[in-house]
């Protein structure tokens, strides 16, 4: 590319429209500056996106939004999203039947129901009620400079069973962390124990769609370019695959690791490996618990990692009032067999009523989560820099919509922050 010289005229030039991009196009947009946010899918949202399907609302992939996050909460209108609660607890599956285990500090009336539930021991339960108590007794600062290791490490260190790791835990973070195996980092299992602890898992009325959809909206119509494939990128400019050339004061690589990957090799070993999940919707007559909680399989066995009736807990997903019914099964499956098998399998879960269930759409979601392992090096500033350009996205903070909110302000500040030396 031919040297520029950056104008303060220019905009600030950011590829992808995530989470992180959004969340960084805002914090530019409220300092005054000029931008232009280009992404090469027909939509923002990156992987928060919400279809319509014969009426109903599909998230791609089972996801909720935990109204704890302090950083997300703070950028976001949450009473427009008109957030829907889910239970603060689950239903396992323990081979035989569903089970109920809740937080009974939150839900007291079903302190007799959880402690007796064949889930983990009695002993266990009280190990819940300690380590709620000191994770919600630490800072988000304390919990990211403790020592880092498995969640399954640090869950044994605290003396759980192997019964309630495994009938509880490996289930119920399976479904967060798309690894059943435990072996995401240990502060990344504080970090959304504590926002499970504070606050809840919801999801907007309208489908999680709707929480980049707000974010877009405060932008300017003709700063937002979709269908646009960037090639190649350096300091201050763009090329696109149409062969255009764009010209920014800043450019930011706000896309998912793999786009980082691509776009900057020399980054591509820094980049870590993805989590897949395969994500099934069904409808239904009605709902086979009428209750919007998760449930979970602790069974040890079949294919299922949970099961949620998405319109039990917003109807706004249903165009009908029939159920809409989500079901998660880590790892990518192809199989044309697989909804059969996976209804099969439900069968033992809710009885013959999943006979009547209509399979609407499976998603194959190669890249759903990027691995987060005590071994990944974060960079404590939450982006990282290279050649000039500004890289930022939840690869290079905590998997999670608030860790890619957090690390598209931080490149937002230290753009302005460049901007403020220059003057």
């Amino acid at each position: 590319m031919m040297s520029h010289t950056p104008s303060s005229e220019e905009p600030v030039i950011i590829v992808g429209a995530g989470m992180a991009g959004l969340s960084c196009a805002v914090h530019l947009q409220a300092a005054g500056l000029n931008l232009r946010l280009i992404d090469s899918s027909d939509g923002v949202g990156g992987r928060v996106r919400t279809d319509v399907v014969d009426g109903f609302l599909l998230d791609r992939g089972f996801q909720v939004y935990l109204d704890a996050y302090p950083e997300t909460g703070a950028l976001l209108d949450l009473k427009a999203l008109d957030l829907r609660k889910f239970e603060p607890g689950a239903l396992v599956f323990n081979g035989k039947r569903l089970k109920r285990l809740m937080d009974v500090f939150r839900r007291p009336a079903s302190a007799w129901t959880s402690a007796t539930a064949p889930i983990g021991g009695f002993i266990d339960k009280l190990r819940v009620g300690l380590m709620r108590s000191q994770i919600l007794g630490s800072t988000l600062e304390q919990i990211a400079d403790r020592e880092d290791r498995t969640t399954e490490s640090y869950l044994r260190g605290r003396g759980f069973s192997e019964a309630m790791i495994d009938t509880f835990f490996r289930s119920f973070y399976g479904g967060i962390f798309l690894e059943s195996e435990l072996r995401t980092s240990s502060r990344m299992f504080e970090f959304t124990f504590k926002m499970f602890g504070q606050g809840s898992a919801t999801l907007p009325a309208k489908g999680m769609g709707e929480i980049p959809k707000q974010l877009a909206a405060r932008l300017p119509l003709d700063s937002i370019a979709l269908n646009q494939k960037v090639v190649s990128l350096d300091a201050h400019s763009v090329t696109l695959s149409s062969g255009e050339q764009i010209h920014g004061r800043a450019v930011v690589l706000a896309t998912n690791a793999a786009g980082v990957g691509s776009l900057l090799p020399e980054l591509k070993e820094r980049m870590p490996d993805w989590r897949s999940v395969t994500n099934l919707y069904f409808c239904a007559p009605s709902s086979p618990i009428n209750e919007s909680i998760i449930c979970l399989n602790g069974s040890g066995g079949g294919v299922v990692n949970n099961v949620c009736v998405l319109s039990d807990a917003s109807p706004d997903y249903s165009p009908d009032g029939r159920a809409l019914i989500s079901v998660s099964v880590l790892g990518l499956h192809p199989e044309e067999s697989l909804p059969v098998k996976v209804q099969q399998e439900l069968m033992g879960w809710f009885g013959e009523c999943v006979g009547e269930w209509s399979h609407l759409r499976t998603d194959l979601i190669p890249e759903a989560l990027p691995e987060q392992t005590p071994k990944a090096q974060k960079d404590k500033a939450g982006f990282i820099q290279q050649k000039g350009i500004y890289v930022c996205g939840d690869h290079a903070t905590s998997a999670s919509i608030e860790g890619a909110v957090i690390s598209g302000k931080r490149v937002a500040e230290a753009i302005l922050k460049r901007r403020l030396s220059a003057l």
